[in-house]
């Protein structure tokens, strides 16, 4: 009885055949992705390798899509079966191959991606070329994945790549500033002058942390929390201070004047002792380093001098340099040594010699 119903609707109704295989076809289908990728996840998640993991995050969309691609077949196979639309036929098998070079492109572009991700947070080279690197591997991608969808449809690629150096040259007249911009991304990258977390201070004068260095840009994060976003190019050819490289630690000099009766012997231990305390004690100080005193000034009312400090990085400088100098203050207080105010005399009885002299 229902052999011959199942005949009589695939005489009569080929159609609701192809429907309602096709829809049971994607229930099994899809239960089977679920399973796959529910087992796959399971496992990964027991083990310490990364690429496991990376690997399942990868294949779940493409996966997707190669359902669908299987899907398709079996459409076309039910259409064959019951010769329906025989006469308008489909491009079953070049629409199941352009699905299958599409899973195919963003398993590579997500698993690719997921890699230069993994390895910027182990490789400093990588970590500031990330979105260098991500541009080539997604341009090469998808270029390749043009090409072979095209010789898929049966379109010839031979003229295509014979005219790519015609074109080429055409391209790069056309995109020279673009292209000046990323080989001096590439420059930065390879001479690395400067790194992603850097702080730098631009030849304008303005001062931030490199939050990203493009394929045609580099991203610097001002301190006002702004953004300044300067092509690769101008950066490649400014001056750039670097007070990042080639270590973060920085010297801090601080200007001092004392008064000429003052005894320069002591007024050097006691600074010393003052500078050593408070590098030992503040958190950003170096507390290992042999910091020093040098006289240089004869002032007009005072002899100055230079204390050198030692900090952990650039933006410490302000705290210690400020302890450091409330420290200072209060110890010359305490040993009576005197920081002059600037003093001005006028000798009045040369001005009036001189004045009646001319009379």
């Amino acid at each position: 009885m229902f052999s011959e119903l199942a005949l009589n609707v695939w005489v009569n109704e080929p159609w609701l055949l192809v429907i309602g295989g096709t829809f049971t076809a994607a229930i099994i289908l899809f239960l089977i992705k679920f399973i796959i990728i529910y087992c796959l996840k399971t496992w990964t998640q027991r083990t310490d390798f990364v690429f496991d993991s990376l690997l399942v995050d990868s294949i779940s969309t493409p996966l997707t899509l190669c359902t669908m691609m299987v899907l398709v077949i079996i459409f076309g196979h039910l259409l064959n079966m019951t010769d329906f639309l025989t006469d308008y036929p489909l491009p079953i098998a070049a629409t199941a191959k352009s699905i299958l070079i599409f899973a195919l492109v963003l398993f590579l572009d997500h698993f690719l991606f997921g890699t230069v991700d993994y390895y910027s947070s182990r490789s400093l080279v990588v970590s500031n070329s990330r979105s260098i690197i991500k541009g080539v591997i997604r341009c090469v991608i998808v270029s390749v994945g043009l090409l072979v969808l095209l010789g898929t449809l049966g379109i010839s690629i031979t003229p295509i790549i014979a005219s790519l150096g015609i074109t080429s040259l055409a391209v790069a007249l056309a995109l020279q500033p673009t292209l000046e911009n990323f080989f001096s991304g590439v420059q930065l990258v390879i001479d690395k002058p400067i790194r992603v977390g850097d702080f730098i201070e631009l030849e304008s004068g303005d001062q931030g942390f490199v939050e990203k260095i493009g394929w045609r840009s580099t991203w610097v994060k001002m301190l006002p929390n702004n953004m300044i976003v300067i092509p690769n190019s101008q950066l490649s050819k400014s001056r750039i201070i670097n007070y990042f490289y080639p270590e973060k630690e920085l010297s801090v000099p601080v200007e001092v004047g004392v008064h000429y009766g003052s005894d320069l012997e002591k007024v050097e231990q006691i600074t010393l002792d003052v500078a050593r305390q408070v590098l030992k004690s503040h958190e950003w100080g170096i507390d290992d380093y042999d910091t020093f005193v040098v006289f240089h000034t004869f002032d007009q009312s005072s002899i100055n001098f230079t204390v050198m400090l030692r900090v952990k990085e650039y933006f410490n400088r302000f705290w210690v340099k400020s302890a450091f100098i409330k420290a200072l203050h209060k110890r010359y207080a305490q040993e009576g040594i005197v920081i002059p105010y600037p003093i001005r005399a006028i000798n009045t009885t040369q001005e009036s010699a001189s004045f009646k002299d001319s009379h």
